[in-house]
């Protein structure tokens, strides 16, 4: 009987592991997304068309505006276009 019930929670135990959820939360430039990591994206977008180089300059009332810009300064090769895990973000 105890071997059914090792076999048993052993199942249980891979089926939680490999399920999968509906909707991932994705992230950018290590920061979690919300939603749909478009005010990152618009954080980032602004920064490189202003050139930010300090990141005391990513002060709006915008926690992900404000990350997608510090994004910028800290990696001004990485893009816009994708978050972290490779999806693409709308505009």
């Amino acid at each position: 009987m105890r071997i059914r019930r090792l076999f048993h929670l052993g199942t249980l135990m891979l089926a939680a592991a490999s399920a999968t959820p509906c909707h991932a939360q994705g992230t950018f430039g290590g920061n979690d997304c919300t939603e749909d990591c478009s005010g990152h994206k618009a954080g980032y977008d602004w920064a490189e068309q202003n050139q930010i180089s300090n990141d005391s300059d990513c002060s709006s009332n915008s926690q992900p505006f404000n990350e997608g810009c510090q994004t910028f300064v800290e990696d001004p090769s990485r893009g816009s276009n994708e978050d972290d895990e490779g999806e693409e973000i709308d505009d």
